[in-house]
């Protein structure tokens, strides 16, 4: 894949405590947790998001998560995720979330998988356990990653990135290698088993 990525943005503090949103089983909110110490080996059920962005030319954003993060470091992953923040809307989180994370400016924030849901453990035990919309959106800006969430960034032909998935699931996040069962750009097949709220277990290799 060939690297367009610019240089990184200076890093910017985050919050003294980001909360996220736990959940039941059935998806229903049943409190708050401050994210660092949600991620373990006993990661309770909670909410997320995935966006894969689109350039003008219908390119796909990857990114290549930094090696400072606690859960799969180094790997590549769709173009970002995040946790909404208790009562904020979801289509909020993704903007907030993807000027932060890659300076950018989104359009055509789409829900595409809404019921998203996954469980995986990496290669150092710690799980991720989320409930977790997936959308796209659509962007004109150059990406400004954040040094401390990404390594390095590329823009992909779609059929590109679903080739290099199956090929090597090995060397992306589990949720990209899901989702890209699911969504049609990705050569998935829409509506499949994943998007009904069942609990799909990956397991690191």
């Amino acid at each position: 894949m060939t690297d367009l990525s610019t240089a990184p943005r200076s890093a910017s503090p985050l919050a003294p405590t980001e909360l996220v949103v736990l959940l039941d089983e059935a998806g229903e909110q049943i409190g708050t947790a401050p994210k660092s110490s949600v991620h373990g080996a006993d990661t309770a059920l909670h909410l997320a998001f995935s966006c894969h962005v689109f350039d003008d030319d219908g390119r796909l954003l990857v990114t290549r998560r930094a090696l400072g993060k606690v859960a799969w470091p180094g790997v590549w992953t769709n173009s970002f995720c995040g946790h909404p923040a208790p009562a904020e809307p979801l289509p909020h989180a993704v903007r907030r979330r993807a000027e932060f994370e890659l300076g950018l400016e989104l359009r055509d924030v789409e829900p595409v998988l809404p019921f998203f849901r996954y469980r995986a453990t990496d290669a150092s035990g710690i799980v991720e356990h989320e409930i977790c919309p997936v959308y796209t959106a659509r962007t004109s800006s150059v990406p400004a990653p954040h040094p401390e969430e990404v390594l390095d960034l590329a823009w992909v032909e779609p059929a590109e990135l679903a080739a290099a998935v199956r090929a090597a699931p090995w060397a992306f996040s589990p949720w990209l290698v899901l989702q890209a069962q699911l969504l049609p750009f990705l050569g998935g097949r829409a509506g499949a088993q994943l998007d009904t709220g069942a609990t799909t277990e990956v397991l690191a290799s």
